[in-house]
């Protein structure tokens, strides 16, 4: 869809994409049904992580989910499976799909991955009926404030965002969602951020996002991090080390994602 995936296609990954769906499902998923009987599109559904959520909170929808990795297609059928809901999941770009018509298109976390987001959601609200809807969801990491805050922490934050942009995408995109869709054309644009906060009372969050989610995330650039020259072995983990000592007791983890709704 225009770049490499940053993060990689690892089990590694599998389980921070996961991880991620899980302890955010309502933060992100709130506000999202679709009547039964709809054609819904999610395009660039990864390993199903969201796909479960779409299922579940809609039933009786008809879901056809895209992604252009068969590995990850695989992950999400075997993830799927065991609902018992029916999921017409394609091979596909979604620059690259047919003019078959859906009522609503759902995408999360994938414009940050592509060099023209623009064109993207162009090609989308081409297949959407009139009246359909497309939500976006996207998240942005200069909203990453944390305590204690360390300068070693955020330099490897910055690596991630810096590889991202090496590789075409933006994982500051969060906070061009609006600008973005009507660009695309849409109309009555609306976004609003869904922030997470994590501390030691909330030990939910600061497990299954700040550890398992952020630094996870973070930490799954290391190797292209090093091959780049961006930093040492040595500062990566003093980083990296850093990082973490706001998912322990004292320490406290803030981050925004956005969330866009438009409509053809």
């Amino acid at each position: 869809m225009g770049t490499d995936y940053v993060h990689g296609y690892t089990p590694a990954e599998t389980r921070r994409l996961t991880d991620q769906a899980g302890t955010l499902a309502d933060l992100l998923h709130g506000g999202t049904t679709y009547p039964p009987g709809s054609r819904v599109l999610e395009a660039g559904c990864g390993v199903g992580a969201q796909t479960v959520q779409l299922v579940t909170r809609s039933p009786g929808i008809e879901l056809v989910s895209i992604d252009i990795s068969e590995e990850s297609l695989a992950e999400a059928k075997a993830r799927v499976a065991s609902l018992g809901s029916p999921v017409d999941f394609r091979l596909a770009n979604l620059y690259e799909l047919g003019d078959e018509k859906v009522d609503h298109v759902f995408v999360c976390f994938v414009l940050e991955h592509l060099a023209d987001p623009v064109a993207a959601l162009a090609k989308l609200r081409s297949l959407l009926e009139p009246g359909g809807t497309i939500t976006v969801i996207e998240g942005d990491h200069g909203s990453a404030f944390f305590h204690p805050q360390s300068p070693r922490a955020q330099a490897v934050i910055d690596c991630l965002v810096d590889l991202q942009a090496a590789a075409g995408g933006d994982s500051l995109i969060g906070r061009r969602l609006q600008p973005l869709l009507e660009q695309a054309g849409y109309n009555d644009v609306r976004v609003e951020p869904r922030t997470v906060y994590a501390d030691q009372y909330l030990p939910h969050l600061v497990d299954g996002f700040t550890r398992k989610t952020f630094v996870a995330m973070v930490g799954s650039v290391r190797e292209r991090a090093l091959a780049a020259g961006l930093m040492t072995p040595a500062e990566w983990a003093a980083g990296i080390r850093d990082l973490s000592r706001s998912a322990e007791p004292g320490g406290t983890f803030h981050y925004a994602f956005f969330k866009g709704v438009g409509r053809t």
